[in-house]
This record gives C-alpha cells, sequence and structure tokens, in this order.
C-alpha cells in the first residue's frame, strides 16, 4: 500500500464513511435545531435587555452590565460545563441539549445587547429631541425613531457575532449533546478509524457556507448607509 493510498484509508474510507453517514446527518439535524434556538432566544433576550437599558434605572442598569461584562468574559465551554454539571447540586438536572442551549444563548445574548446598546447610543441626540417636541412619549421615540435606525446599524456585527456564536454547538459534545462532532467522536471511537470526523467537517461545511453567505448578503443588503 502506497503512502496515498494509506492516507485515503485513514481519512477517506469508503467503507467506514457509508456505515456512519446516516449518524452525521442525525447530528446536523441537532445542530440546525441547537443554532436556531441559540439565534431565537439569544438575540430576543439580547434587544430586550437593550431595552431595558434605555429606560435609564440605574441600579438596574448596573446589574445587567456586570452580568453581560461576565458572560462576554467567560468561555462558552465554562459556562456549559457550570450549567450542566452545577445546577444538579440545587436540584435542577438540565439534559446536555438544553445546558448548550442556556449557555451559548446566554453568550450571544450579552454580546447581542452590547451590539443593540451601541446601537441604539450611536443615533444623534437631535433624533429624540426633535421625536420628543413633536409630542412622542419616551416609548414611541425609541420604538419609532430610535430603534429602527439602530437595528440597520447593528446589522453586520451582529450578523458576524452569531454566526461565530452558532458554530460553538460543537461544544455541546462535551456534554453528550448528539450534534455533528459528538456523531462524529463517537463513530470515531466505534471504529477506529478518523474518517467519520472528514464526515463531519463536511457537514460543518454545508450548513455554515451558506449561512456565512447569507449573512455577507445582508450585510450588504441592511446595512446602514450614511
Amino acid at each position: 500500500m502506497t503512502s496515498w493510498e494509506r492516507f485515503l484509508d485513514t481519512f477517506f474510507n469508503a467503507k467506514v464513511m457509508a456505515k456512519y453517514w446516516p449518524d452525521i446527518l442525525y447530528g446536523m439535524w441537532v445542530t440546525i435545531e441547537l443554532a436556531v434556538l441559540v439565534v431565537i432566544t439569544g438575540i430576543a433576550s439580547g434587544l430586550l435587555l437593550a431595552l431595558l437599558r434605555a429606560a435609564g434605572i440605574r441600579p438596574l442598569n448596573w446589574l445587567m452590565i456586570f452580568v453581560v461584562d461576565v458572560l462576554r468574559a467567560l468561555p462558552p465551554l465554562v459556562i456549559i460545563v457550570l450549567i450542566y454539571f452545577g445546577l444538579p447540586s440545587v436540584d435542577i438536572a438540565p439534559s446536555g441539549f438544553v445546558s448548550t442551549w442556556a449557555a451559548l444563548a446566554l453568550v450571544l445574548m450579552a454580546f447581542s445587547e452590547e451590539i443593540f446598546w451601541s446601537g441604539i447610543t450611536a443615533v444623534p441626540r437631535g433624533q429624540w429631541e426633535a421625536s420628543r417636541s413633536t409630542g412622542l412619549s419616551f416609548t414611541q421615540t425609541l420604538f419609532f425613531v430610535v430603534l429602527p435606525q439602530a437595528l440597520r446599524m447593528t446589522i453586520p456585527p451582529l450578523t458576524s457575532r452569531t454566526i461565530a456564536i452558532t458554530k460553538g454547538t460543537a461544544l455541546g459534545s462535551v456534554v453528550a449533546v448528539s450534534e455533528i462532532l459528538g456523531q462524529a467522536s463517537s463513530a470515531v471511537s466505534n471504529s477506529y478509524n478518523p474518517s467519520p470526523l472528514m464526515l463531519g467537517a463536511a457537514a460543518y461545511l454545508v450548513l455554515f457556507i451558506p449561512v456565512v453567505v447569507a449573512g455577507r448578503w445582508v450585510e450588504t443588503r441592511f446595512a446602514w448607509k450614511k
């Protein structure tokens, strides 16, 4: 067997790939489900925090800033481990899927809150004053004048951050989530061959290249242009 044939047999073994590709396919669906949940809950909660912060309640703002800074500073893996192994000590036992979802959603919430808040504060003060002078309330000004402009400015950084965090679904393999990497790692252990990892890599490319391309299109199409 030549070196090239040995390489192909090790990393692209057709017999091993044919046996384990259904497992990788199942992992893809788990990854998609997890990523969608993380994006929806993370961005929605981040926007909610930014709107609460705009209300200017100082004790609440200080608490939010502290929590957001802590979540941004901690690695997502540490948060997953804390939730999965820490909460059972207070009689709460989330599954690996829920722990990964909660951890990544919290991290995305923290980053998206800062992004939304930056967008809100970037709207010129004159926009607030002009809107209030026409008789609009604070809430009406925030929702109908300031927020639409802020959202346009936040699209590029929010898109990039969202893509980066959703790729963290691979961390779920640490707490036995059957996503792509978890299934690939299990297949490698059972087959004693790394070919399933190549299938896993291909699955990530199939999933995330369209997401990256779509994100670039969204940034170009809807980003704020001065």
